[in-house]
Order: C-alpha cells, then structure tokens, then sequence
C-alpha cells in the first residue's frame, strides 16, 4: 500500500503548478464509526454504502452504544446517531452532501457454543436456525446415561440456562429442552444425543502441492489417527504424532513429504478400526514471475519491473514518483550473491519542491498502477494464483533512519523513531483485484484480517541490517479447504508509507524471493 504514496504525492505537488486537474466528485460517507464493545474497527463498504460493526457476544445488540464517527469533510448527518441503537436490524442512515446518500449499518456478533458429552463420537453439530445441537456416540454405548462434558448456548457470563445440564448424566433416548436466557431474549433449544455405527470416518482431505490435510472423526480416548501411501503401493505410513491435533471425538493431521501431482490413499483409524480410503491427488507447484528481480526496463524516467514487451507480475508507485523528481524503486547491480542480476532498491524519499510535498515510500508489489484519482493514485491489488505454499523466503538488506516525516495525525508520534521495513504475503478469495485508494475521503487500503484473506504472513524490521541476510515467512492459513484466487505481495522500506510517515534516507534492497510447499 506505501506505493500509493508515491503517487499521490506527485500529483499534490503538480497541482500547485498546473489548475488543470478536475475536481473529483465528493460523497457523503462514512470514514470511521465506533461502538462499546466492538472486536475490530468497523468494517466501511463505501461501494454499497454500509457500515458492519463486530460486537463482541456479551453486547446486548439491541441496546448498541455509539460512542464516535466520521464523516467526508463537509457532509452532515440526519439526525443523531450517538448513544444507544438497536442493531438487531439494519439501521438507515442518511448523510448528505451537495445531495443525500443513504447508509445502512449493521452488525455481527458470533457467538460461541458448544455442547460435548463422554465417549463422543466426532464433533457436535450445532444448527442455530432450528436452534438445536447433536452429539453422537457409539451404539455400543448408548444415550441412555450419557455425561455432559461442557455446554454452553448463549454469551458467556450473561446467560442462565434451565436446565443447565453441565457435569450431569442424563438420559437422552428423547430429546432434552433447555431454556437460553440472556438480556431481554429468550429462546428455546434443543439437545440430542444420537447412536452411531460409524467408529471412524474420514470428513475431508484437503490435498495441497507437498502436503495434505486430514480431517477424522471417532470415539474420543481411543487411539486416533491417519495412515496414508502412493496410490496403489501395499503398505500404509501412519502419520507421526506430532503431527496430529486431537479435540474430543475429533482430530486432524498435515501429512508432509508429499510429491506434487501425484495420487494418495488416506485413511483414519481407531484402535483396530479404519475409515473407508479416501483417495486424493495433490496440486502442482506454481510459479511467481520475476521472483529474482531480474526483470527491468526504463519507460522514460520510469523503472518498470518486468521485461520489456513482457507481461507485468510486479509494479510500484514510480509513475507518480516520477513526475517532480526519478524513480524511488528500481534495479540495483548489488545483489545478494554478487552475481551478475539485479536485486530491487526501494528508497524513501521526500518528495516536492521545497517544503511542499509529501513522503514518498520505495516498493515494490504484485498488482498494477491503474489510474489517478484527483490528487491520489489507485491501485489494483493482486495477480490470479491458486497455489497454496507454506512459506515465502528471501534476501534482503536495510538501511534505517528516523522517522522523518508524517501527514497523519494518527501516526505523528512515530517521528523520531526508527523506520521499519515490511514484507507480507496474503492469498486471497476475490473475484477480481482489490482495488486500494488513499484519498482520505474515500480510503479503502488492504485488512490482513478480512474475511477474503485465506493466509497471511508478514516480516518486519525497524532496525538496520547493512548485510545481506535472509528472511522466512511462515504463512498462516485460516481455512485449508478454500482455494486462492489471488497472490498479493507486498514489499515497502516504510511500513507506514501508506499514511506518507517514514524515513527519508530509509532504503530496502530485496533479491530472490521463493516459495515453499512443505512445512
């Protein structure tokens, strides 16, 4: 996102000299909206004009307390918004400016429940529509005096439940009732606990490039686990146990060492049970173009990452850089090997004419510069990828100075302090690059934490390393079932360049970066 500073910042400058840049069309909209009791800021969708709040489950939704907003410069609301709403509906918001816009605000609030009984058999299924939770267990044992392990329906510490059958044996050859009651509501739900002939299953097999993971479902205190092997070889690898996960009657495992496009058998087992084969072929290992930096050429004063005549993977904020002064970000023959190649330099600079301008961040991303917004750039996030690896690896180098410069009030109070250089990997779920602008009225910048983002990684450094070194990111995934669509790669010498704070003189030197596919 810092490569939008470069941007911005060159047409700010420009627009003192030249009066030939059209005004943009303002909107009334939303910037910021804070609530007792939110988990994360408020999710803002200025396309749709909605605003989503996160409550934390011990809010009472029907009683929100705003405590804070803000609006586009100049736009007014109707009405009074702070103090108490009622979010457990959609509330209508108009804002206006020139002319009125209409906003919706929302809310989620997740609620974590539970319902665990002894000797279950996989894990409970929870249906908050009908209102009712099934556990199973072995038809050997029966549910006619089965132990409640845990139960819990409604937000902790402000919810009573009748019964509340927590620690007892009950009979559940019929269903058992229980009464939720937290804040003003009231709801019935309904517990089963259902006899099952199935001693082990397998639910999915996720099969990745080198690894694969398992999911299994058995009798909770038994010997639980996973074997796997080639298709058609005879003898079956059992999973280490370190690589296991076990909750109750359900467990997991990443099966490492595995070779791309080749076809395996997985099946779990419960003591002397096994589950019926599950057969799966992993993916292939796909590439990033111009990982090396290898790749440039000059487009005037604008250094280009990719080879002339050749399609683009990377791109940076060198045409906007470019228009009061050269390109921030561009090859440098000091590589990490010193071998013949390049490496990419990205320099923080301050940018304009005297002391009018902004701070301009060197970087380095995988998207395109797509085109100027009034005073401010826009970017398209992320290139089509749908591998999954495990790590992104790489050689860098960096020079840190104090934090010179910032725009933002937000962030003013870093200045004296070291710089900080960032890398971050996410793959995403989108149907089309995420479009990022900085344009304070209408910001939209990337959230590691969105719900579209699969797996992340990030490595930072607010000190200088004069040598080259290396740098691991390890990529966390928060599902293992859904397949990217998109790579973002992100590499700035300011992490805070976004918001035009950091180091003029802070410089980044990256080289030879690579994916893995094994844990």
């Amino acid at each position: 996102m810092a490569m939008l500073v470069a941007v911005a910042l060159a047409l700010v400058a420009t627009s003192c000299l030249k009066n030939d840049i059209p005004y943009p069309v303002v909107e009334a909209e939303f910037l910021s909206l804070t609530v007792d009791g939110q988990t994360a800021p408020a999710t803002i969708d200025a396309k749709n004009r909605v605003v989503t709040v996160h409550l934390s489950e011990q809010v009472d939704i029907k009683r929100v307390n705003i405590t804070g907003y803000e609006l586009t410069e100049g736009a007014e609301l109707s009405g009074e918004l702070m103090g108490l709403i009622d979010l457990s509906r959609d509330c209508i918001i108009t804002l206006s400016i020139y002319q009125d816009y209409k906003w919706r605000i929302t809310a989620t609030q997740p609620i974590e429940r539970y319902f665990t009984v002894e000797g279950q058999v996989g894990a409970t299924v929870i249906d908050e529509q009908a209102r009712r939770m099934v556990a199973y267990v072995p038809r050997n044992i029966g549910n006619r005096a089965v132990k409640v392990k845990t139960l819990k329906i409604g937000p902790a510490d402000v919810t009573t439940m009748e019964p509340d059958l927590t620690g007892q044996t009950v009979n559940f050859s019929s269903p058992k009732r229980v009464q939720v009651k937290y804040h003003d509501q009231e709801k019935q739900w309904t517990l089963y606990v259902e006899p099952t002939d199935v001693a082990v299953d397998v639910s999915r097999v996720d099969a990745w490039t080198k690894v694969a993971w398992a999911y299994g479902t058995a009798q909770e205190g038994k010997d639980n686990g996973f074997e796997y092997r080639k298709a058609g070889a005879e003898e079956w690898n059992r999973v280490p146990r370190e690589w296991l996960t076990v909750s109750g009657g359900s467990f997991s495992a990443c099966i490492r060492n595995l070779q791309p496009t080749t076809s395996y058998e997985v099946r779990a087992y419960s003591d002397s049970d096994f589950s019926p084969i599950t057969t799966i072929t992993t993916q292939d290992v796909q590439e990033i173009p111009n990982m090396s930096f290898d790749d440039w050429w000059l487009d005037g004063k604008v250094w280009c990452p990719w080879a002339e005549g050749g399609t683009s993977t990377w791109d940076t904020g060198n045409k906007g850089a470019t228009t009061l002064g050269d390109s921030n970000s561009l090859p440098s023959t000091d590589t990490w090997n010193g071998k013949a190649g390049y490496s990419a330099e990205l320099n923080t600079r301050f940018v304009g004419i005297g002391i009018v301008g902004k701070l301009a961040a060197g970087n380095i991303y995988t998207g395109e510069y797509r085109r100027t917004d009034g005073t401010n750039g826009i970017l398209g996030f992320g290139r089509p990828f749908t591998g999954r690896p495990t790590k992104l690896r790489g050689h860098y180098k960096y020079h840190c100075v104090n934090i010179s410069h910032s725009s933002d009030d937000a962030y003013k109070y870093l200045i004296g302090r070291p710089d900080t250089m960032s890398v971050y990997i996410a793959l995403t779920n989108w149907s089309e690059p995420y479009e990022i602008r900085t344009r304070p009225t209408n910001r939209q910048l990337f959230d590691k934490n969105d719900p579209s983002v699969i797996a992340y990684g990030e490595f930072t450094l607010g000190s200088s390393m004069e040598q080259w070194s290396d740098f691991t990111i390890d990529i966390d995934y928060r599902r293992t079932n859904e397949e990217p669509t998109h790579v973002v790669i992100v590499v700035s010498a300011s992490k805070y360049g976004d918001f035009f704070t950091g180091g003029s003189g802070s410089t980044l030197w990256v080289d030879d970066f690579t994916l893995e596919w094994d844990y």
